[in-house]
C-alpha cells in the first residue's frame, strides 16, 4: 500500500518543490510566456485584419480594373465608331471627286469632239466647194470653149431672169 499512498513527509516535499517552482515560474516565466501569447494573438489579430484589409483592397481594385476595362472598351467602340465614319465619309468624297472629275473630264471630251466635228465638217464643205469649182470650171470651159456656147448660155440666163 506504500506505493498507493505516499507518506506525509514526500508529500510535505513535494509541496514544497510544487510551489517553489510555482514561485520561480510566477516570478520569472510566467510574464515572459503570457506576454508572448499576446505578442502572438496580437500578431494573429494584426495579420487577420491586414489579410481582410488586403480581401478590401483586391476587391476595390477589381471593381477599378472592371470600370478602366469598361471605359477602355467604350473608348475603343467610341474610336472604331469614328474611324469607320471618317472611312465612309473618305470614300464618299472619293467617289464624289471621282463622278465629278468623271463629268468633267466626259464634257471636255464631248466639247474636243464637237470640234473636231465642226473642223472636220469645215474641212469637207471646204473640199467639196473646191471640187465643185473645178468641175464646173472643167465643164464650163468644155462647154463654153465657143462663141456660139457662150451666147447659147447667155441667151438660156435671160430666159431664165425673165420667167422668174
Amino acid at each position: 500500500m506504500d506505493l498507493i499512498i505516499p507518506s506525509s513527509g514526500l508529500i510535505f516535499w513535494q509541496l514544497i518543490g510544487f510551489l517553489a517552482l510555482l514561485f520561480i515560474l510566477v516570478k520569472f516565466a510566467w510574464k515572459p510566456i503570457l506576454s508572448a501569447l499576446e505578442e502572438r494573438e496580437t500578431s494573429i489579430e494584426n495579420a487577420l485584419k491586414a489579410a481582410e484589409q488586403a480581401k478590401a483592397e483586391m476587391a476595390n481594385l477589381k471593381a477599378e480594373n472592371e470600370k478602366l476595362l469598361q471605359e477602355a472598351r467604350i473608348e475603343r467602340d467610341n474610336i472604331l465608331k469614328t474611324a469607320n465614319d471618317a472611312a465612309a465619309k473618305m470614300i464618299e468624297d472619293a467617289k464624289q471627286a471621282a463622278a465629278t472629275e468623271g463629268a468633267k473630264m466626259i464634257e471636255s471630251a464631248k466639247g474636243v469632239i464637237e470640234n473636231e466635228k465642226k473642223a472636220a465638217l469645215t474641212e469637207v464643205k471646204n473640199q467639196v466647194a473646191q471640187l465643185t469649182l473645178e468641175v464646173t470650171e472643167k465643164l464650163l470651159r468644155k462647154n463654153l470653149a465657143t462663141d456660139a456656147a457662150q451666147k447659147a448660155l447667155v441667151d438660156d440666163m435671160v430666159k431664165d431672169i425673165n420667167l422668174n
